[in-house]
């Protein structure tokens, strides 16, 4: 008996089916223009249109990343590089998973400043909390959604309603909800969010960032226009 779906889930024959086009027949390079890269492009479009549906965004808003770790390192360190010259001042929690603590940590050796908000007896984080370690510097909110070891689900929508009053972006981490329980990224007033396959019996290898309409990043790799 396997008890440890939140680390990982195995790959449902549903997806294995779907997929193994994509290995045996339209293989090509959805960049290119002869057919065998135009039909894997439509099964990018589709699968960035699924991954849209499901959060209630637009599948522009889409990034398609290798996972949870680099969806939240590429919101996160993004963001901070592309508005240093705004503010350096991030906040958080101090239960966030090691994808965005161990990046915040990275970005505190460049000068940033991080705020690790404490949670209380139901490992909750208290909106007023966040609301006053607001200062003129900060330049991004990144809070989990749902946590990995206790469950908790955090108040993101009035977090998210707080940042969008103060003009800061706010992302979350929503590997662990996605999938379990409602995600709506107009709902939950988030500017980022951060997205795995793994955790929903889809492939290892693969996840997603939400990047709402109009917030620009930093990128974390420099190459060819895929994925922007």
């Amino acid at each position: 008996m396997y008890l440890d779906n939140s680390a990982t889930t195995a790959v449902s024959e549903e997806v294995l089916k779907e997929m193994e086009p994509y290995f045996r027949e339209s293989y090509g390079n959805p960049s290119t223009l002869y057919s065998v890269g135009r039909e894997a492009k439509k099964g990018l479009d589709k699968a960035r249109q699924r991954v849209a549906d499901a959060i209630n965004a637009d599948p522009k808003e889409i990034i398609f990343t290798s996972g949870g770790s680099e969806s939240d390192n590429l919101a996160i360190k993004g963001i901070a590089l592309k508005l240093r010259g705004k503010g350096n001042h991030i906040i958080t929690s101090e239960i966030e998973h090691p994808a965005v603590k161990e990046t915040l940590h990275f970005l505190e050796t460049l000068d940033f400043k991080v705020t690790y908000l404490p949670v209380y007896e139901n490992g909750i984080v208290k909106v007023e909390d966040v609301k006053d370690a607001i200062t003129p510097e900060t330049i991004l909110i990144t809070i989990m959604h749902g946590n990995n070891e206790i469950g908790t689900l955090q108040p993101i929508a009035e977090i998210g309603k707080l940042a969008r009053e103060r003009k800061i972006l706010f992302h979350t981490d929503a590997v662990q909800t996605f999938g379990k329980v409602k995600v709506d990224v107009e709902e939950l007033n988030v500017d980022l969010l951060s997205l795995s396959s793994h955790k929903v019996h889809g492939p290892k290898g693969v996840g997603a960032l939400y990047i709402k309409k109009g917030v620009r990043i930093t990128p974390l790799i420099h190459g060819g226009g895929q994925e922007r």
